[in-house]
């Protein structure tokens, strides 16, 4: 179902997070012209190529947290069944590349998927960046029973579409990163409090800032739209 949820052909380059055993990796190398598999473990590494000779499979021994996204081909998509204690890392690893994927396709904890698709009145700073550039949905839920061991909790596909628009209309990830984190400081105060903390300016400041990107001050974080924040960004950086 995660395979059959991208939609591959033989001119892309997939990259594939924490291969393991290769169960998803067979299914992909059948389907796009070249997998970039990034693993960690140096034992399963050393096996995968051996498991399927003479396919277009490239093996990296490395940690993809530190795997550098900018020489792969332009439009590369990315699928994987991810260690869960570092999705939020994996996911801002993404964001700030370069060298951005077209797309990626992620098994993750259920309550995880929920919180990166999640709309106003749940948002969380991970989720306003993430969807300031890629359009998120939930793919198929996966109930823990599929899995051996079987863990605590459900598990659910999220796929991420990036957003193509003119290049100008995109605020640098950085500069919303500065204000978004700022802004979620304090995730229960009013946005004018966590802004003034997070940014170390007063709160008058603050709230001029909310006035002018056409925010209620009194909103919480979490209550603002993504369009929201990218105002708010803007205002900030041309101050």
């Amino acid at each position: 179902a995660i395979a059959d949820s991208v939609p591959l052909t033989a001119q892309d380059t997939v990259v594939e997070i924490g291969p393991g055993l290769g169960t998803l990796t067979s299914l992909l190398v059948k389907k796009a012209g070249k997998v970039v598999a990034v693993e960690y473990d140096t034992a399963l590494a050393g096996k995968l190529p051996g498991q399927f000779p003479g396919k277009n499979l490239q093996v990296v021994n490395a940690d993809f947290l530190h795997f550098d996204l900018s020489y792969l081909a332009t439009g590369y998509r990315v699928v994987a069944n991810v260690p869960y204690y570092i999705t939020q890392k994996i996911v801002e690893h993404l964001l700030e590349a370069s060298n951005k994927a077209e797309s990626f396709t992620l098994l993750v904890q259920e309550e995880v998927a929920e919180k990166l698709a999640a709309r106003p009145g749940r948002l969380t700073a991970v989720a306003v960046k993430l969807q300031h550039l890629y359009d998120v949905q939930l793919g198929p839920r996966v109930p823990k029973e599929y899995f051996t061991p079987v863990p605590r909790v459900d598990s659910q596909v999220i796929i991420c579409k990036k957003i193509h628009v003119d290049e100008n209309v995109h605020i640098a990830i950085a500069l919303l990163e500065r204000v978004v984190d700022a802004g979620f400081s304090a995730p229960r105060k009013k946005v004018r409090t966590s802004l003034a903390g997070g940014l170390g300016c007063r709160k008058e400041e603050a709230e001029a800032l909310c006035v002018e990107a056409g925010i209620d001050a009194n909103t919480r974080p979490a209550d603002l739209s993504v369009v929201q924040w990218e105002n708010l960004a803007k205002v900030y950086d041309s101050r």
